[in-house]
């Protein structure tokens, strides 16, 4: 197996192939990684091509997949890793099993990345409200000792103190 470098010697060839044969083609060429292709019509937009919508597609996948392995990656979670070996090219058939199977999983994962999130939010205002609920009841408890009755005047007034008598005995359980 060669390399595309300088010096190494090329051959230029121009391939026709029909619309039906030239995904298996390209693909087959691709995976001996001998080829190298040229644009032939750079003046075309990007838009006007033919496999646009294709190569979209391939886009989207893509960035679906980068999306899991740093997800993946983040979690810790060890990923089998082969080095220097390219899965082959899909089958066309293939490609719309692929996609469906790949929005499925973003799909989850952003699902469970937004449950844990919100998980995470109600177990720290849990958190909070039971550290409120500690802190009164310490306070109600000090409030309560007959031995502080001058504190107790001193913060409710005599006729707090006499009508808010029955709130002082309240606590809080946890």
């Amino acid at each position: 197996m060669g390399s595309l470098f300088r010096s190494e010697e090329m051959t230029l060839c121009q391939l026709f192939l029909q619309s039906e044969a030239a995904y298996a083609c390209v693909s087959e060429l691709g995976e001996l990684g001998l080829v190298q292709f040229r644009d032939l019509n750079p003046d075309v937009n990007a838009f006007h091509r033919k496999f646009v919508n294709e190569v979209r597609r391939c886009d989207e996948m893509e960035r679906k997949l980068r999306y899991l392995e740093k997800e993946i990656r983040r979690d810790g979670i060890p990923m089998l890793e082969i080095p220097g070996e390219c899965p082959e090219a899909p089958q066309p058939r293939e490609m719309i099993d692929l996609e469906a199977t790949f929005e499925k999983l973003e799909n989850e994962l952003r699902e469970v990345n937004q449950n844990a999130e919100a998980l995470k939010r109600n177990y720290l205002e849990l958190t909070e409200l039971k550290h409120i609920l500690r802190k009164t009841q310490v306070f109600f408890d000090e409030m309560a000792d007959p031995s502080r009755e001058e504190e107790q005047v001193t913060l409710l007034g005599e006729e707090g103190l006499m009508a808010g008598g029955q709130a002082l005995k309240l606590g809080y359980a946890d």
